[in-house]
């Protein structure tokens, strides 16, 4: 039975739903503070009466009620309103110890879950994010001139129809407080995705810090996340603000959440289900509103089957998920980016202008780019750098060998090595360095251990150096 479901005010109506009259009376009172109208019930039975009599736009449910605490009967609840109001956007409440439970209440079609005792600013903001996800997206496509009328992209080139889909979801949830996981091969642009987020987000004014997770040990992990005070470990000599706490009401963008080891997943999960943390060789708790957006190249979802990623970390990241395509599965979009990474070559190093041939941009649009959108733009560098005249031809780009006609996992390691050698003699050590790791990438585009082998260097240094460039995994 699916019935509409519009308030007939301009309050939005939350459903309350725990057996406690004291809890009932608490979130009512917070709720109506931030502009809500509220009904409420106290049993399951009652719960559906209410939803029959009134109209309501979400509703919050605890998951144990006073004759049952296994659980089961706040499921009973949760798959009877989802039969009945198959739209109707629920969020759960349970305590700290039953979060198996939430999460197994997601699958059933829960849109997010609290733990109690409850933190007022997280419960508010996700019943606000629920009902901003609920409104239905329009199923007319939107142009590339509409979503820029709309939507702050001007950092991203996306023309093809599969990219203009991700951009339209990404300026539909950027207004929201959803934690975003944003998934994608190496190299199709995972952070620029992160920061148009950020940008047309409530929170644009704010910081937004990166971190990439990809390096981080347990200790450096708690450190760098939570902060440390003097004299927390050995060599900590001095006061360190974590990145929760500089974030405070800006957006924190973790890469590489694949790599995250056990331990520091426990402890990321903490902060994000209460929004507190305590610096290491603190005693200190610390509030921050953090709107989390994670990345990885991983597929989590294995990781969960194998036990090598959190099922609740899962549920608790990607309230939204956004999916980018490969640069082959969206070619209107490749020589558009070579053009547009054509001209900032040819800025940065002071060049005269450089065209393509119609040849040459046919080679481009053929290739499969196993490295996506970072071996691209590598390979115009490199081109231009290596070019004898100012129009670049197939030849020029098959000389860089940064294209092959084989996939970049089936490359050996000597021809990687080859691929790296071969630079411009007029390059200066920074430039060759950084072509070099390009290079790298491109040939293991999905293992960064094998590109850190294969300069021989650690991969902490090459997270360093990364960083030190601006590339961008």
């Amino acid at each position: 039975m699916e019935t509409k479901l519009t308030s007939t005010h301009n309050k939005p109506t939350v459903l309350i739903v725990d057996d406690d009259l004291s809890v009932i009376a608490s979130i009512s009172m917070l709720l109506k503070q931030n502009g809500f109208a509220t009904v409420s019930a106290q049993e399951p039975t009652s719960a559906i009466e209410q939803l029959e009599t009134n109209h309501v736009d979400i509703v919050i449910q605890d998951m144990n009620f006073s004759r049952n605490t296994s659980g089961e009967e706040g499921m009973a609840l949760l798959q009877d309103i989802k039969s009945r109001y198959p739209s109707l956007p629920v969020v759960l409440m349970t305590a700290w110890g039953s979060i198996e439970l939430a999460v197994e209440g997601i699958k059933y079609g829960a849109n997010d879950f609290i733990t109690k005792p409850w933190n007022n600013q997280a419960l508010v903001s996700s019943l606000q994010t629920a009902l901003a996800l609920n409104v239905t997206p329009s199923k007319q496509p939107l142009s590339r001139q509409a979503l820029d009328e709309l939507y702050d992209f001007s950092n991203i080139v996306g023309e093809d129809p599969v990219m203009l889909d991700v951009l339209a979801t990404v300026g539909r949830v950027a207004t929201t407080q959803a934690p975003v996981l944003i998934l994608g091969e190496s190299g199709t642009g995972k952070e620029l995705i992160a920061d148009a987020i950020h940008r047309n987000s409530k929170r644009a004014n704010q910081t937004f810090n990166k971190v990439n997770l990809g390096g981080l040990s347990t200790t450096l992990f708690e450190s760098e996340m939570f902060g440390h005070v003097r004299g927390a470990f050995t060599d900590a000599k001095h006061d360190r603000v974590g990145q929760f706490e500089t974030a405070h009401k800006g957006s924190l963008f973790l890469d590489e959440m694949g790599d995250l080891d056990s331990s520091s997943q426990v402890k990321l999960l903490r902060v994000l289900q209460d929004q507190s943390f305590q610096p290491v060789g603190s005693s200190q708790t610390k509030k921050a509103d953090v709107r989390v957006i994670s990345a990885t190249n991983k597929d989590l979802y294995e990781m969960v089957k194998n036990g090598e990623f959190r099922e609740d970390l899962l549920y608790r990241i990607n309230l939204i998920t956004i999916q980018l395509p490969p640069l082959r599965q969206r070619r209107g979009d490749i020589l558009p980016l070579a053009k547009q990474h054509l001209d900032k070559v040819v800025e940065n190093y002071q060049l005269e202008p450089f065209q393509i041939t119609r040849s040459a941009e046919r080679y481009l649009e053929a290739q499969p780019w196993p490295g996506n959108v970072r071996q691209l733009t590598q390979t115009i560098e490199r081109a231009v750098l290596m070019s004898e005249n100012t129009l670049l031809d197939v030849k020029d780009f098959e000389s860089c060998q940064a294209i092959s006609g084989k996939s970049a996992h089936d490359k050996s390691s000597e021809s990687s090595v080859e691929a790296l050698g071969d630079l411009p003699a007029n390059m200066t050590l920074e430039q060759m360095e950084k072509v070099m790791i390009e290079n790298a990438l491109a040939s293991y585009p999905n293992n960064l251990s094998k590109v850190a082998d294969t300069l021989g260097i650690s991969r902490a240094a090459l997270y360093r150096r990364l960083d030190k460039h601006g590339i961008v995994t």
